[in-house]
Formats: C-alpha cells, sequence, structure tokens
C-alpha cells in the first residue's frame, strides 16, 4: 500500500478518536497525518513526510485548536440547576422573618428556603423575584 494511503487512514483515525475525546488533539494528528498524505503525493521521501506531518499538526494545534475550543466552550455560561432560578419569580410559601431566620419560596414546584434582599419580612402568598443563591438559600426581593 502506498504511503498517502497509510497517512489518510491516520488522519481518519485522528478523527474518529476525536470523537471519543475532547481538546483538539486527536485531530490536530490527524490534520497533520492528512498533510502527510499531500506530501506522499509529490515524494517517497519518508522524512519529507514526516515533516509536513508534525508542522500540520503544529499548525492545526497552535492556529485552529484556539478558535475550535472557542466555539466549542462558548456554552459556559449557560445557567443549569440551581443557579437557573436566579432571575426567576416565586411565590413565597413561608413568611420571610429575619429575625427568626426562617422563610421559603415555591418556584416550579420546588420548595426553597429564602431570606429578604433587605431584610424586610414578606408575607406568604407575596410574589418575589430571585436575586442571587447561596448553597441552599435564595435571597429575594418584592416585586
Amino acid at each position: 500500500m502506498e504511503p498517502k494511503y497509510w497517512w489518510t487512514i491516520i488522519g481518519i483515525v485522528g478523527f474518529i478518536v476525536e470523537i471519543f475525546t475532547p481538546g483538539f488533539f486527536a485531530a490536530s494528528i490527524g490534520i497533520g497525518a492528512f498533510f502527510g498524505a499531500a506530501t506522499a503525493m509529490f515524494t517517497d521521501t519518508v522524512e519529507y513526510q514526516m515533516i509536513a506531518m508534525a508542522i500540520g499538526s503544529l499548525i492545526s494545534f497552535v492556529a485552529i485548536r484556539p478558535l475550535w475550543m472557542k466555539y466549542l466552550m462558548k456554552a459556559k455560561d449557560v445557567k443549569s440547576n440551581a443557579d437557573a432560578l436566579i432571575g426567576r419569580v416565586g411565590v413565597v410559601s413561608e413568611d420571610i422573618v429575619p429575625e427568626e431566620n426562617s422563610g421559603r419560596v415555591a418556584i416550579d414546584g420546588d420548595d426553597w428556603r429564602a431570606v429578604s434582599e433587605d431584610g424586610t419580612k414578606i408575607d406568604a402568598g407575596s410574589q418575589v423575584k430571585v436575586l442571587s443563591r447561596e448553597s441552599i438559600v435564595l435571597t429575594v426581593k418584592l416585586i
């Protein structure tokens, strides 16, 4: 089998491995292997093919990887779990009384311990907006 086919197979395997591993490292090796395959079309010298593979891998890792990671990691600021409660509106299910350190807020059927932002009492049945979350305690304000 000709070297250009071996390089192509290595490139394809690099991309298949990248599907199962994060970081764009295997894909960089795959791109480098395609550089080696392109070089193998013009020369039979294995040293030149390996140099082309190394240069292609380096270029893809240094130039393409940062762009790839920027677009893949864009979703880091997506709120999930309890952080998704911030900005939501809930109903006070138990009076929020700062002096007694008590109070609860119901949001989407879940009941959370709550404190008022300014330390005032909020009666049950009032609508509140969640401002922040500290562990399992929500800080809310009356709306």
